[in-house]
């Protein structure tokens, strides 16, 4: 990670002792203030009381380390303080990344086609979670290689798999290569070797702040390359397999797997109809030991429903988008499409298949420079529904890391729910619309702002003895900007006499307002009412305290409840 930047100490933050008077009085702790700059010879000021119930003192942007030490030391040294420390700095984690390609990654962060990933990064980022990758299985690459632990090879045919024998516990890439047209059936070409899992595993979880290549979705999570396609693609066979096992479950004649998946990536598809029982069935088991199953849409620019496994049930179904929030021209569709997610254009729709003229509009990733058999590590851009769907599995081992709590479910309805629409157009269905990355952390964790009229209420009863005064505390979070210009503080007090009562608001910096005087000709019982109170010069989070005070003997009460309402 990045060095963080020195800044200098310029305020101390003072906690007093609960029963020296500098701990509930302002005006007690200014003189104190006052008192230890005469000592020190600095010019220090009390700046506000904090929410916990310390003093900020400010030393002005002239103090040096030696300055503060002192103002420290004379603190330290009245036995009315509990503690003093430095109010030192802290900065986003969320800032961009040192990887050297990350300017190419538009579909991590441009407001348009992107997916607000950064953002979110301050808050979770995969941590404890396994990824697999069903796919090619992986060319070592230096950019991965940290976060990938040991997968399978599935491919249960020596030939197709191309490494002398069946299956085995070597998930390497052997190259899906063909050398002649038709070799892989009617209508298939020659091609070289795509390393197509390498690539899809970078976007997941790309080594990220290492000052190299690209940064990865969820880059502290780990990624478990499990091989399944091989010469002439695989088989629904050894797919279902793999699908079993990395998911934790039980594949006859293969050791368990020590780091079961609880996101599963399948960029893989084939025409079909309806759903293969055996991928149904597999899905189904994966599902039921909590792992999330996402699958691309396919790329034949026709309805996913035709296409499989994108026309199973218990998998998010991922469409492409553009650089420009379109469909991308190649991507499927339709209303068994869950979400869409970028996947890129390396060439327009009008372009001479095959070629690349726009690579900077694809999903730049991982590879290997080899035609055939494995040979350097790069980079490269590639366009489909195989690079969006990465993007979800992603997305979701980011929730599974901050929630751990989270079904395949919830990650599911997550994702959906927050969503944004396409900026662009989608003929036949995109889902509801390209994932939204921090927004979807931010609604599983509990981050995004409450809507106005949310109401913070403590219902905790706090008796009311004669001549005391008592609290009750309100902790209001989520909240953004400052409280409204009209909060309502709504009170329930039991009473005999309320004309014995004062009743003051305390803001979280200590702001005291007075709701009600006390009025020895006032002998009704109970005060139940709202008040109005212009709170706008707060700031809306922290803790909000209640403080009723008796004054007079004779009768008493409780506090029954009380609420704020932004």
């Amino acid at each position: 990670m990045r060095a963080l930047p020195s800044a200098p100490v310029e305020k101390v933050i003072v906690t007093y002792k609960s029963q020296a008077t500098e701990a509930g009085s302002n005006t007690a702790a200014k003189n104190d203030t006052a008192e230890k700059a005469a000592k020190t010879g600095e010019k220090l000021s009390f700046e506000r009381r904090l929410a916990g119930g310390g003093a900020l003192v400010d030393l002005g942007d002239s103090a040096t380390k030696q300055d503060v030490a002192e103002v420290m030391d004379a603190f330290r040294a009245d036995p009315s303080v509990a503690s003093v420390e430095p109010d030192i700095r802290a900065y986003a984690m969320a800032v961009t990344p040192n990887d050297t390609d990350y300017a190419k990654q538009w579909d991590l962060f441009e407001p348009t086609g992107g997916m607000n990933v950064p953002s979110a990064w301050d808050k979770t980022t995969g941590s404890g979670v396994t990824v697999a990758v069903i796919d090619t299985g992986y060319a070592a690459h230096t950019d991965v290689a940290a976060n990938v632990v040991n997968g399978y090879d599935f491919i249960s045919t020596s030939a197709d798999a191309r490494d002398g024998n069946g299956r085995d516990a070597d998930a390497k890439d052997e190259g899906d290569w063909n050398a002649t047209a038709g070799e892989c059936g009617v209508g298939s070409t020659a091609s070289n070797s795509s390393w197509h899992g390498t690539h899809v595993a970078g976007t997941i979880g790309a080594v990220t702040n290492n000052a190299k290549g690209i940064a990865g979705i969820a880059y502290n999570a780990k990624i478990q390359p499990v091989r399944v396609l091989g010469k002439c693609g695989g088989s629904s066979s050894d797919i279902a397999d793999a699908i079993t096992w990395a998911s934790g479950g039980t594949v006859p004649g293969v050791p368990a797997n020590p780091t079961p998946a609880k996101v599963i990536n399948m960029s893989l598809g084939g025409a079909s109809a309806t759903c293969p029982s055996v991928y149904q069935n597999a899905i189904n088991g994966a599902v039921s030991r909590g792992t999330t199953v996402v699958v691309a849409a396919g790329n034949s620019n026709a309805n996913a429903s035709g296409f499989t496994p994108a026309n199973c049930a218990n998998v998010i179904n991922v469409a492409s988008t553009s650089r420009e929030g379109n469909r991308s021209y190649y991507s499927n569709f339709g209303t068994i499409v869950d979400v869409a997610a970028p996947g890129g254009e390396t060439r327009r729709a009008t372009d001479t298949p095959g070629t690349v003229t726009t690579p900077e509009n694809g999903i730049y990733s991982t590879l290997n420079s080899g035609t055939t058999v494995q040979s350097a590590e790069n980079y490269k851009p590639y366009q489909g529904t195989s690079m969006a769907a990465p993007h979800i599995a992603g997305l979701a081992a980011l929730l599974k890391s901050a929630k751990s709590t989270l079904t395949p479910a919830e990650i599911e309805s997550a994702i959906k729910t927050n969503a944004r629409p396409l900026p662009g157009t989608c003929t036949g269905g995109c889902g509801t619309g390209i994932a939204d990355t921090a927004k979807t952390v931010d609604a599983v964790t509990g981050t995004t702002t409450p809507p106005t009229g949310t109401v913070f209420t403590n219902g905790t009863d706090v008796t009311i003895a004669d001549n005391t005064t008592v609290s009750s505390s309100i902790a209001v979070t989520g909240r953004t900007g400052n409280a409204p210009a009209a909060l309502k503080v709504g009170v329930d007090i039991k009473h005999t006499w309320r004309g014995d009562l004062v009743i003051d608001l305390i803001a979280p910096d200590g702001t005291v307002r007075n709701l009600k005087a006390s009025s020895s000709s006032d002998s009704a019982d109970d005060v139940v009412t709202t008040y109005t109170v212009d709170a706008s010069s707060e700031v809306a989070n922290g803790t909000w305290k209640l403080q009723v005070r008796d004054v007079a003997s004779g009768d008493t009460g409780y506090i029954n409840s009380w609420s704020l309402t932004f």
